[in-house]
C-alpha cells in the first residue's frame, strides 16, 4: 500500500532501533503500557536469570575453545624448548633439567641458544597458521551467508584443535622426533581447518545473527567477558598442572575440553533462523546442481567478499569500513606478536619459571576482565558511551601500558603494567560492534570474512617481525617490542577519534534536519483538527533522533510529504502502522 511506504521502508527501519530504548515523550504513543512497563519492573530474579539462561548460545562454546588453547600454550612452549634442547641441539641431559628447573646461572649461552631456535620456529610456524585460513576464511564467509549457516565456521575448528592436541601427545611419546614436528603438528591441522581466525568469523556473524543493533555490543562485550574467563582459568592452571600431571595431563584435558566443546555444538546449539528470499531459492537451485567442493570453492563468491566489503554507501560506509580494517591490523597484531616472545621474555629479563608467569598472566587477564566489564556495563551499556570512545581509551591503555613492559626491571613492574592496560581488551569489542554496524545481516559472513583475512594476516607480519626483533636486540634491550606496539597502536586513536568526530558531525546534521522538518509539517497543519495526527506522528519519530542520519532523514521527510498528500496519518493506518514499525523493531 502506498500509505505505509514512509513507515515500512526497510532503511528507515534499520536506522530507528534505538526507540526501543530511549524515555518516552508526553503525548507519544509507545508500544507498551504503564502496567506492562511496572510488570517489566518486577520482574523476579528468578525470570531475570531464566531469561538470561535462555539467551546462552556460543558462550559455552567460546569458553570450552579458549580455555584449553590457553591450558595447553604454556606446555606447548615448554615442548618446543625441551626438544630444542634434547634433540635439536642433542645437549647434555644435564644442561636441559637444569635449564628446566631455571638453573640458568652456568648455562646462559644454551639458554639463548636454545630460545633464538624457538624464536626462528614460532616465526615459520606462524606464517602456516596464518596463510591457510586467510584464503579459508574468504570461501568460508561467503558460504556461510549463502547456506545461512554459521555452526560448520565455529565447530570445524574445534575439531583442528583436537587433531592438533592429539599430534602434540604423539611427538611426546615419540622421544627422539625433532622440535619441528611438535611445530607442524601445532600449526598444520588448525591451518588446514580455518583455525581461530574461521571460528570468531562465525562466532561473531552468528551473534550479530540474533541481535538488534542495541544490545550487540553488549552481547559482543559478554563473549569478550567469556573469552576473559577462560584464559585466567587456563592461565592459573596451566603452570601447575604441567609440573603436577606433565605433558600428557595437560594435552589429554584440553583434548576433553575440545570434545565437550564439540558436542554441544552438534546438540544443544540451535542454528540462527534466516528469511529466506525469493532470490535466495533461486540461488539455491543453482548450488543443488554443484558439487560440494565445487560450491565452497567458488571464485566468484570471493570477488564478491570484496565487493559487498569494499562498495560505497551512505555516511562515507566504503571509508568506515577499510579504517576499521585498519584498527584490526594495529590492535590484532601487536598481541600476536607479543604472545610469539612473551614467555621467553619473562624467562630471560626475570629468570621466571613456567608458575611464576602462569600467575602473572593470571593477574594480567583478571584486570583486563575487570576493565571489560566497567567498559561493556557502565561506559557502554549505562553511559552509552559511543563505541569509538571505548576504542581511545583502551588503546590508550596498551600504548602507556607498552612502556611500563619495556622498561621494567623487576618483577613488580609487570603486574604495574597490567594494571596501566586495564581496558586494553576493549578495543577488539568496539571495533568488531562497529563493524557489524555498518552492513546488513545478509552481508554479515563476508565483511567478518574479510575482517578475518585481515587478523589472519596480522600473525604472518607480526609474529616474525616480533621474533626477529627480540632475537636482534635480547642482550641490549629485550623489550623493544613492546615499544614498537605502543607505537603501531597510536594510528588505532587516530582512527577511533575520526571515527567519533564523524559520528557527532552526522548527528549534528540530523538534529538540524529534524527541527526544519518539525517546522515544515507545523506549517503544513496549521490548526487543523485533521492534521493533528501528522504532528503525533512526527512527535513519534523526533523522539528517536539520536539514532537518525542525514540521508535517512531525507527519506523520511520525502514520506511525510506524501503521506501528507494521500492522508496516510489517518488515525486508524498510523495506529496501525506504529504497531507495525515496533514489532518489526
Amino acid at each position: 500500500m502506498e500509505e505505509k511506504v514512509i513507515i515500512l521502508n526497510f532503511g528507515f527501519f534499520l536506522q530507528f532501533r534505538k526507540m526501543l530504548t530511549m524515555e518516552p515523550t508526553k503525548g507519544v504513543v509507545l508500544n507498551t503500557t504503564k502496567a506492562e512497563h511496572d510488570k517489566g519492573k518486577l520482574m523476579t530474579w528468578r525470570k531475570k536469570l531464566f531469561r538470561i539462561i535462555e539467551n546462552i548460545t556460543v558462550e559455552p562454546i567460546v569458553g570450552a575453545y579458549i580455555m584449553p588453547s590457553v591450558l595447553s600454550n604454556l606446555a606447548t612452549q615448554n615442548l618446543n624448548l625441551e626438544k630444542a634442547c634434547r634433540v635439536n641441539m642433542n645437549y647434555d641431559q644435564e644442561i636441559c633439567d637444569a635449564l628446566t628447573r631455571r638453573e640458568t646461572a652456568n648455562y646462559t649461552l644454551e639458554e639463548e641458544t636454545i630460545q633464538k631456535m624457538v624464536a626462528h620456529m614460532v616465526a615459520w610456524k606462524t606464517v602456516i597458521q596464518s596463510v591457510f585460513p586467510c584464503l579459508l576464511i574468504l570461501f568460508w564467509g561467503s558460504w556461510s551467508d549463502r547456506h545461512h549457516r554459521r555452526k560448520p565456521c565455529i565447530l570445524i575448528p574445534i575439531v583442528g584443535e583436537f587433531l592438533a592436541t592429539v599430534g602434540l601427545m604423539l611427538c611426546v611419546f615419540f622421544e627422539n622426533t625433532p622440535m619441528e614436528a611438535a611445530g607442524l603438528s601445532e600449526a598444520i591441522f588448525p591451518a588446514l581447518t580455518g583455525g581461530w581466525f574461521v571460528m570468531l568469523m562465525g562466532v561473531f556473524s552468528y551473534i550479530a545473527d540474533i541481535t538488534t543493533e542495541e544490545e550487540r555490543t553488549l552481547r559482543i562485550g559478554i563473549l569478550n567477558v567469556c573469552f576473559s574467563v577462560g584464559v585466567p582459568i587456563g592461565t592459573a592452571l596451566s603452570g601447575v598442572l604441567l609440573k603436577k600431571i606433565g605433558f600428557y595431563g595437560v594435552f589429554s584435558i584440553s583434548a576433553t575440553l575440545y570434545m565437550i566443546s564439540l558436542v554441544y555444538g552438534f546438540l544443544i546449539l540451535p542454528e540462527p533462523r534466516a528469511k529466506c528470499k525469493p532470490s535466495d531459492e533461486k540461488e539455491k537451485e543453482k548450488e543443488k546442481k554443484k558439487s560440494l567442493l565445487a560450491d565452497f570453492f567458488d571464485k566468484n563468491h570471493v570477488l564478491e567478499t570484496f565487493q559487498v566489503a569494499f562498495k560505497k554507501g551512505a555516511n562515507k560506509r566504503r571509508k568506515r569500513v577499510i579504517l576499521l580494517m585498519v584498527v584490526v591490523m594495529v590492535v590484532i597484531g601487536p598481541i600476536y606478536g607479543e604472545m610469539n616472545v612473551m614467555y621467553l621474555f619473562t624467562r630471560y629479563r626475570f629468570n621466571w619459571s613456567e608458575v611464576e608467569y602462569s600467575i602473572f598472566n593470571t593477574f594480567a587477564v583478571v584486570t583486563s576482565l575487570i576493565g571489560v566489564l566497567f567498559c561493556v556495563g557502565i561506559l557502554s551499556h549505562k553511559l552509552k558511551l559511543d563505541d569509538a570512545l571505548v576504542g581511545v581509551i583502551s588503546s590508550t591503555s596498551k600504548i602507556l601500558s607498552g612502556f611500563v613492559y619495556a622498561f621494567a626491571t623487576v618483577s613488580w613492574h609487570m603486574y604495574v603494567g597490567a594494571v596501566v592496560e586495564i581496558f586494553n581488551g576493549t578495543s577488539f569489542i568496539a571495533m568488531r560492534s562497529m563493524a557489524t554496524k555498518l552492513v546488513s545481516k545478509d552481508e554479515l559472513g563476508k565483511v567478518n570474512s574479510l575482517f578475518g583475512v585481515a587478523e589472519a594476516l596480522m600473525p604472518v607480519v607480526y609474529a616474525p617481525m616480533y621474533s626477529t626483533l627480540y632475537a636482534l636486540t635480547l642482550k641490549v634491550f629485550p623489550g623493544a617490542f613492546f615499544v614498537l606496539g605502543g607505537a603501531i597502536t597510536i594510528l588505532a586513536v587516530i582512527i577511533f577519534l575520526w571515527m567519533y568526530n564523524f559520528q557527532r558531525h552526522q548527528l549534528r546534521q540530523c538534529a538540524d534536519s529534524i527541527q526544519q522538518t518539525d517546522k515544515t509539517v507545523s506549517a503544513i497543519s496549521g490548526n487543523s483538527n485533521e492534521n493533528n495526527n501528522t504532528i503525533e506522528a512526527i512527535a513519534f519519530v523526533s523522539e528517536v533522533k539520536g539514532g537518525l542520519n542525514g540521508a535517512v532523514h531525507s527519506v523520511f521527510q520525502d514520506g511525510v510529504e506524501r503521506g501528507l498528500a494521500n492522508k496516510a496519518f489517518e488515525p486508524d493506518i498510523m495506529n496501525s502502522n506504529k504497531i507495525e514499525l515496533n514489532t518489526y523493531l
